[in-house]
């Protein structure tokens, strides 16, 4: 059996902004009820957070659960721990419709880090990045130039976003090129 290797091993650009491969995360694509009262219960197991509402993220350490859409969930474990995680929703979800899959190796995740992270995702992607419009705890499910993507804030100056392992060089790049000195707009200084 191969080794597992994140989508760009940890590449890392210093510009205005750090842009940053964040390496393997444990990524599980959940979808069912999400009013369950068994749901909720699953999350709560395989995360130990509460199950986000619409358009939100709940994060606990290195462990969350983000809303995708009205029937689906983006659930993070420790890449180590997926398998566990997986279980424990199986068996929190018996006798419930439900789908829940490992796509810890179809997808990438970035970092951005900086006080001028916010204008970053504002000149890649059509979202409302004013302070009061999105804050942590918020999630955005959108495009990022010409790929989809996900984000959502870390705390103030950190953004996570993620994307299919497929065009993680892309998104890189995007993210470089936005970052590079001298690009700066001072939108929201």
């Amino acid at each position: 059996m191969s080794n597992a290797i994140s989508a760009l091993q940890g590449a890392v650009y210093q510009g205005y902004v750090e842009v940053r491969e964040m390496g393997l995360v444990g990524m599980i694509t959940l979808r069912g009820d999400l009013s369950s009262a068994k749901m909720k219960k699953a999350v709560k197991e395989a995360c130990g957070v509460d199950l986000p509402g619409q358009r939100e993220i709940a994060v606990s350490g290195d462990k969350g659960a983000a809303w995708m859409s009205p029937d689906e969930l983006l659930l993070m474990v420790p890449y180590e721990g997926v398998g566990d995680a997986l279980a424990a929703v199986e068996k929190a979800l018996s006798g419930e419709h439900f789908l829940a899959v490992n796509v810890s190796d179809a997808r990438a995740v970035f970092q951005l880090k900086g006080k001028a992270a916010r204008e970053i995702i504002a000149k890649l992607c059509p979202v409302d990045m004013t302070p009061g419009a999105f804050e942590p705890g918020m999630i955005r499910r959108t495009r990022m130039a010409q790929i989809a993507a996900a984000f959502w804030m870390q705390d103030a100056d950190t953004i996570r976003v993620v994307c299919f392992r497929s065009v993680a060089e892309y998104a890189f790049n995007l993210l470089k090129d936005a970052a590079e000195p001298g690009g700066e707009t001072g939108l929201f200084a």
